[in-house]
C-alpha cells in the first residue's frame, strides 16, 4: 500500500519516484480536488514529506530533497533540483538546470533564470511593505538571472535584479540591482570587483563552464 497520496487532476511522467508521506496536487484554498492540472515531467523524484500543491507545471528530471514545499501554480523548466526543507511560494518561474539548496525560501512571483545556484538559507521576498493596504499595487518579486550564484544566507529584496554570472558573496542583503558578472556582498550589498578577477584561496581564477 502507497504511503503517499495523489489527488485528482496529476500527471506524473515516465520513471518517476514519489517517496513515503508526499502529496501530490494538493488544491490552495478556493479550489477544489481535481480543479486544477498539476503535472511533473519524466524522471521526477519526489522525496518523503514533500507536499507539491495543484497547478504546477514541471518539466523533466525535477527532484526535490525531504520535506520540500512547492505551493500553487509555479511554471518549473527541466533539470530542476530543489532542497530539503525548502519554500517555494506560488507564481514562481524557475529555469533549466537551476539548483536551490536546503532550507530556502523563495516568495511568490520570484523569477530564478537558467542556471542559477542558490545557497543554503536564502530568501527572496516579494512584498516591500508588508500588512500595507497597497501592498499588491507595489509588491514585485525578484530576477536571479542566468548563471548567478546567491551565496548560502543571502536575502534578495522584492524587486531586486541580479544581472547574469554575477556571484552574491554568503550572508548579503541585496538591496538594489546587481549588474552582471560582478562579485558583490555585504549588507546592503555592493558591487567588489568583476567576475574576472576572483581568485580562490590557492590562487586559481574562479571559472564556470556555464558562462
Amino acid at each position: 500500500m502507497a504511503n503517499y497520496k495523489i489527488f485528482k487532476n496529476v500527471k506524473l511522467g515516465k520513471n518517476s519516484i514519489v517517496e513515503d508521506y508526499s502529496i501530490l496536487g494538493k488544491p490552495p484554498i478556493g479550489f477544489q480536488d481535481g480543479e486544477l492540472i498539476t503535472s511533473l515531467g519524466d524522471n521526477t523524484t519526489i522525496r518523503s514529506n514533500t507536499v507539491v500543491y495543484a497547478g504546477n507545471r514541471v518539466n523533466n528530471n525535477f527532484q526535490t530533497g525531504h520535506g520540500a514545499l512547492i505551493r500553487e501554480k509555479n511554471s518549473i523548466d527541466a533539470d530542476v533540483t530543489f532542497g530539503s526543507h525548502s519554500i517555494l511560494e506560488g507564481y514562481c518561474k524557475v529555469g533549466r538546470g537551476v539548483v536551490v539548496h536546503s532550507n530556502c525560501f523563495i516568495g511568490e512571483h520570484t523569477q530564478i533564470k537558467q542556471g542559477a545556484w542558490i545557497g543554503p538559507g536564502c530568501v527572496t521576498l516579494l512584498t516591500p511593505h508588508p500588512r500595507c493596504k497597497n501592498k499588491s499595487k507595489c509588491s514585485k518579486g525578484p530576477t536571479i538571472g542566468r548563471f548567478s550564484v546567491i551565496g548560502a544566507g543571502s536575502t534578495v529584496l522584492p524587486g531586486v535584479k541580479v544581472g547574469n554570472n554575477s556571484l552574491i558573496g554568503a550572508g548579503s542583503l541585496v538591496t538594489k540591482n546587481i549588474p552582471a558578472k560582478v562579485l558583490a556582498y555585504g549588507s546592503p550589498a555592493e558591487v567588489i570587483k568583476s567576475t574576472k578577477e576572483i581568485k580562490c584561496q590557492v590562487g586559481l581564477k574562479y571559472e564556470r563552464d556555464d558562462f
